[in-house]
């Protein structure tokens, strides 16, 4: 797993050991998890085992800011269950409700989108999100993604709740049109 840098964010491998304290410093705020799904972590334990059983597997990045030496959020990429057999990895990210609102998810997704685009050398990379998290969506839309449509009731919250699934999808070769049109290939 490769570190990357942005001006204001480095994004690295997640430690048990170093990171649970800040994990849980922003996953248990109740306006962090329930909208990606999951649940407030109830203490730290709950904050190492998602690192040890879902970050660490799926290679998922930890957002630290710069400034602070924090972890603020988490980021990555993960096996793209609607297309099989194609060059397609899902993004999904997280972050520390303090962080919201400076552009810094929007940051995070565009090196890691570089990554899978230049890197991995992936076609297409899709995200998902609920019709309520606005905030989600609008990084989205800042990112490029092309929405798809709507998976009614398509995804099972913690709670058991069953939950409508925006879907969109950016190519590669829409990615490249946009970064050449910013001057960056």
């Amino acid at each position: 797993m490769k570190t990357l840098e942005t001006e204001r964010l480095r994004l690295e491998r997640w430690s048990v050991r170093k990171d649970a304290a800040d994990l849980f410093a922003y996953a248990q705020d109740p306006d962090v998890g329930p909208n990606a799904g999951w649940a407030p972590h109830k203490n730290i334990r709950e904050s190492k085992m998602r690192i040890r059983q879902i970050f660490l597997p799926n290679d998922t990045w930890k957002i630290v800011d710069k400034e602070t030496g924090r972890a603020i959020g988490s980021i990555g990429l993960e096996p793209d269950a609607r297309r099989p057999g194609i060059r397609s990895m899902e993004l999904g990210y997280s972050m520390a409700k303090d962080y919201w609102g400076r552009g810094l998810m929007t940051e995070a997704g565009t090196a890691v989108l570089e990554y899978a685009f230049t890197d991995l050398g992936l076609e297409i990379v899709t995200i998902t999100t609920g019709p309520d998290n606005r905030r989600s969506r609008r990084v989205i839309e800042k990112l490029g993604f092309i929405y798809e449509g709507k998976l009614r009731r398509a995804f099972k919250i913690y709670d058991g709740t069953l939950r409508d699934v925006l879907c969109y999808s950016l190519f590669r070769s829409e990615w490249e049109a946009a970064e050449a049109a910013r001057g960056r290939t």
